[in-house]
């Protein structure tokens, strides 16, 4: 988020505190308007000549970049460890955490360790998880047998009103 003298540009197309078009209007004007309302000036995108900003009151400006920020930190990924013969009662809670971890919008690592033979118990297994949490993520990659693990990685399902 660029702002008040940090913007560079000669002139830039204005928006008003309430919304209002104030139309193109040279930098230092802009500025010195910003600085008599004790506002920030704020450039809300560089992919246009002249850029569009914003006279934007200090504290709000300062809250839209800590929930830009949150959105961009929401997109963690979290593993889940389970084992081939985990009981009942266990999957149901792994399977509870996976959810609120894909409701929450993270993406969620399913990892099952496996010993010997138990390759197949291991994709079954999985298989099951990833079915049934198809309401909350969506499968980014296939059920991958590799050495000592399966593994299957669930991305969180877009909302419609998102």
């Amino acid at each position: 988020m660029i702002k008040n003298e940090k913007i560079r540009a000669a002139e830039v197309e204005l928006t008003g505190l309430d919304g209002e078009e104030l139309g193109i209007v040279p930098t230092e004007e802009a500025l010195a308007m910003a600085k008599r309302l004790k506002v920030d000036l704020v450039c809300t995108s560089l992919l246009f000549s002249p850029p569009p900003c914003r006279l934007i009151g200090a504290g709000a400006a300062r809250e839209q970049e800590q929930q830009a920020r949150k959105r961009e930190k929401s997109g963690k990924l979290k593993e889940i460890r389970l084992t081939p013969r985990i009981e009942e009662h266990d999957y149901e809670t792994k399977k509870l955490q996976a959810e609120r971890l894909l409701a929450g919008g993270g993406s969620v690592q399913l990892t099952v360790r496996i010993q010997g033979k138990e390759g197949a118990v291991a994709k079954t297994l999985l298989e099951r998880l990833a079915q049934e949490l198809a309401s909350a993520g969506r499968r980014a990659t296939g059920i991958q047998l590799s050495g000592k693990q399966a593994a299957v990685r669930l991305d969180p399902v877009e909302q419609a009103g998102s």
